[in-house]
């Protein structure tokens, strides 16, 4: 196996485990730094668009790491099958769909999401959370091409790369040991996603949080909600310019009309 996965593997199994150990029951509603990603617009947008596109359909939870998304994709779906090299946050994510009665509609597989073991035209809709920072995209992509199925769609969202100050913060996080180096440096960018077109047809995007990023750290106290609401609506405003999309923190985007290479 390749260096740069072993050590995103190494990294996401320590939190797994860390997580286990120090995360109170309430924190099973989110990710492993406990925040809660319904929160947030550009999450609530996009969860709006896997509620059009997911009903009773046979679903990919790429990169599904502790299983965040899992629950929301199976409430919806005909089936879940959620991937990723972390054995220890597979665990958990199998976890939280039995806490919620939903275990049954779901499987968890160990399987790396650059070469993955589906056939052809597997899955009706594919999603991605913010797996591709981990990921070397130009293998993730024509994977990702050829298991959608021809009518199929895959809805993601990425933290973008382009913003000075979330970048400058990114620099920290890696010194600090919260980010992987491989990941805090393929954050996705603009020219990712125009690669996308390689092997897609249709890619639309939407952009969130130029500036109420900045409040994430305290929006778990429920006084500060409105203050984040009133940022993003700022946000939402100003992303209107589109010189400014590219300096947003989150974007949402679909894939659709893979295109099938022989």
């Amino acid at each position: 196996m390749e260096p740069r996965k072993q050590k995103e593997i190494e990294y996401y199994d320590k939190q797994a485990k860390r997580w286990l150990v120090e995360s109170p029951d309430k924190k099973w509603r989110g990710d492993f730094e406990g925040f809660n990603p319904h929160l947030l617009r550009s999450y609530s947008f996009c969860y709006s668009l896997l509620e059009k596109h997911c009903r009773d359909k046979e679903i990919l939870d790429y990169g599904c790491g502790n299983g965040v998304h899992s629950v929301f994709l199976a409430k919806l779906g005909k089936k879940v099958i959620g991937i990723d090299l972390s054995k220890p946050s597979l665990h958990i994510a199998k976890e939280r769909l039995k806490k919620t009665g939903l275990a049954y509609k779901a499987e968890f597989l160990f399987m790396d999401c650059e070469n993955m073991n589906f056939p052809d035209n597997s899955f009706d809709v594919i999603f991605d959370g913010g797996t591709f920072s981990s990921l070397d995209v130009k293998k993730a992509f024509p994977e990702l091409a050829r298991i959608l199925k021809p009518e199929g769609m895959l809805v993601g969202i990425e933290t973008l790369g382009h913003n000075p100050l979330a970048n400058l913060k990114r620099s920290f996080n890696k010194r600090r040991g919260k980010r992987t180096e491989w990941a805090a440096e393929h954050i996705i960018r603009i020219e990712n996603l125009k690669e996308a077109r390689n092997y897609f047809n249709k890619i639309e995007t939407n952009f969130f949080h130029l500036f109420s990023w900045l409040t994430f750290p305290f929006v778990e106290s429920s006084r500060l909600e409105p203050l984040l609401k009133l940022v993003e609506e700022g946000d939402r405003m100003l992303l209107k310019l589109p010189f400014l999309k590219k300096y947003a923190f989150k974007v949402v985007f679909t894939f659709s009309q893979p295109k099938k290479h022989d």
